[in-house]
């Protein structure tokens, strides 16, 4: 079989690192913790954003986020099964409010 040059194959085999992303993070018993999501299709992955403004644009400017190669990003979440990472997500839906509990309806009483 010919070997393709990476310039004709539309996607490469190889994965090139994103660089360094700003990965968004939840407060932990020891340290932070990457947030992990799901795509479209419900796969888990992990999240990077080009940028400090791509991170607040998506996810509200409370969400907090640390500097880690993409490398590293996938490194962390390999162990936990996660092969892929998404590179500036575009949406995202907002944290499930909890439901309140429903107001008991009283019987109907029939004579």
């Amino acid at each position: 079989m010919a070997d393709l040059l990476q310039d004709d194959d539309p996607e490469p085999a190889d994965r090139s690192p994103a660089g360094p992303l700003y990965v968004p993070v939840r407060p932990g018993h020891c340290g932070c913790a990457a947030r992990l999501f799901r795509t479209p299709l419900g796969d888990r992955t992990a999240v990077g954003f080009t940028s400090a403004h791509r991170v607040t644009a998506t996810l509200g400017p409370d969400q907090a986020w640390i500097r880690l190669a993409e490398p590293a990003l996938r490194a962390l979440t390999a162990p936990l099964g996660i092969a892929t990472v998404t590179v500036d997500p575009q949406f995202s839906a907002p944290a499930p409010a909890p439901v309140e509990p429903a107001v008991p309806v009283p019987a109907l009483r029939i004579a």
